[in-house]
């Protein structure tokens, strides 16, 4: 198949995230397809945007094309992001004849976060009819737009870019073919939107196993932390990850606190910016009990997953969590073999599902401490086999190359 991944923020593993669409389009070009990625030159997820000199800029990226649009840069979420997406849509339905004849897509993939780029995807589906050739047209749903502005940016429905949000929502649950999604409980909400049930499918984010095969090795500040920390007998709780309000660590330093068992550490590795107030919490037991560590590339997160006894995946309650939650820190925790304790209210809960850890209320310090102290009463041998399911779980239904195939279906399943 000739599959069109429109997705203005792909990136790449030397471009930094958005990673998703990268690590799908390998496995399928290894499965014999041809995929083309059309991005913004600008993104603010990426390390380092490409230089584009002119619209329709195209680079190889391991037997993936990339196709890049002039969008322009932005800070924040204001106008120039807005403008940055109209130009990557205006400029994909302006030549949408051109790109059916020239690319003749088989599957038209919408996955741009915001939901305006389906009117580029439907126009595209539409010339490509014109000229005698099937596509079929997939939404892939990443975040909640526009209902999340609403209920966590505090946007009005009366706000022009609402309205322009809340259009493009309901244009692709109605024409859309299919919609992939990685919330698992959105189904519902997009029918009352217009998508009819059948269409709805769900593929969740995963990992690469090859990662896990060739690590790179841990810096020597880490190295030498974690060597010592072990040597001493203690029992190491890690965190990897933005270091800020989401992820709830304030709880996990206030459980530390209130654990007494003088085995157990915290180290938090990465940065952001909550990390200064968190030192600050921790107070007399930083650098004691609890450990802060400089941010490390993803490719060295399986060295440090194999020099920690149990992974901590937190996160603040939010609304938006009631339609799944789908984090990628949480399926590095499973693939890294370790228990893995949990603190985050969603339908779908992996680690109850798997039996791969301990999983306690979201935002409450006693329950969070009591999970530690059940994790610590466990035997090494209790604590293994849960890392084994988790790790397990992740090879069975989460590696990148079995949901590639798993979205393949989808798309010949259209194509019948």
């Amino acid at each position: 198949m000739n599959i069109l991944y429109l997705e203005h923020y792909a990136g790449s593993p030397k471009m930094g995230m958005e990673f998703r669409p990268y690590y799908l389009s390998r496995e399928w070009v290894k499965m014999g397809h041809n995929v083309r990625i059309v991005a913004g030159d600008y993104s603010h997820h990426r390390g380092k945007n490409p230089q584009v000199n002119e619209d329709f800029q195209s680079d190889d990226i391991d037997g993936i094309t990339y196709t890049w649009l002039k969008t322009g840069s932005y800070e924040g979420n204001g106008v120039q992001r807005a403008l940055s997406m109209y130009r990557f849509v205006s400029k994909l339905r302006n030549r949408a004849n051109w790109i059916a004849k020239e690319w003749q897509p088989d599957v038209i993939l919408t996955s741009s976060t915001y939901p305006m780029d389906t009117w580029a995807g439907q126009k595209i589906r539409k010339a490509c009819k014109r000229i005698g050739r099937k596509a079929v047209l997939i939404h892939e749903l990443h975040d909640m737009w526009p209902i999340s502005l609403y209920e966590l940016g505090g946007m009005k429905k009366s706000n022009p870019f609402a309205i322009v949000t809340q259009k493009a929502e309901d244009s692709y649950c109605r024409k859309s073919d299919a919609v992939v999604s990685l919330l698992c409980a959105a189904k519902d909400y997009l029918v009352e939107h217009g998508m009819a049930p059948e269409k709805f499918y769900v593929v969740v984010n995963g990992i690469v196993k090859e990662e896990w095969d060739h690590s790179s090795p841990l810096p020597q500040e880490h190295a030498e932390l974690l060597s010592r920390l072990r040597t001493e007998g203690k029992f190491i709780i890690g965190f990897f990850g933005g270091i800020n309000k989401a992820y709830s660590l304030d709880y996990l330093l206030q459980a530390m606190k209130k654990t007494e068992d003088p085995r157990a550490v915290a180290v938090l590795v990465g940065e952001g910016d909550q990390k200064e107030e968190l030192k600050t919490l921790a107070g007399e037991d930083l650098d004691k009990r609890i450990f802060f560590l400089p941010w490390i590339p993803k490719t060295a997160i399986p060295a440090l997953t194999e020099a920690i006894d149990c992974c901590y995946v937190g996160a603040l309650r939010n609304d938006m969590f009631r339609f799944g939650i789908c984090m990628n820190k949480l399926f590095d925790s499973m693939m890294s073999g370790k228990p893995i304790l949990y603190a985050v209210e969603a339908p779908n809960n992996f680690i109850r599902d798997y039996k791969c850890g301990i999983s306690v209320e979201a935002e409450d310090a006693d329950a969070l401490a009591d999970g530690l102290k059940e994790m610590l009463a466990l035997s090494e041998e209790e604590r293994a086999q849960m890392g084994r399911n988790g790790r397990e779980a992740v090879l069975e239904h989460f590696t990148y190359e079995k949901l590639a195939k798993q979205f393949v279906e989808i798309m010949e399943e259209g194509l019948a």
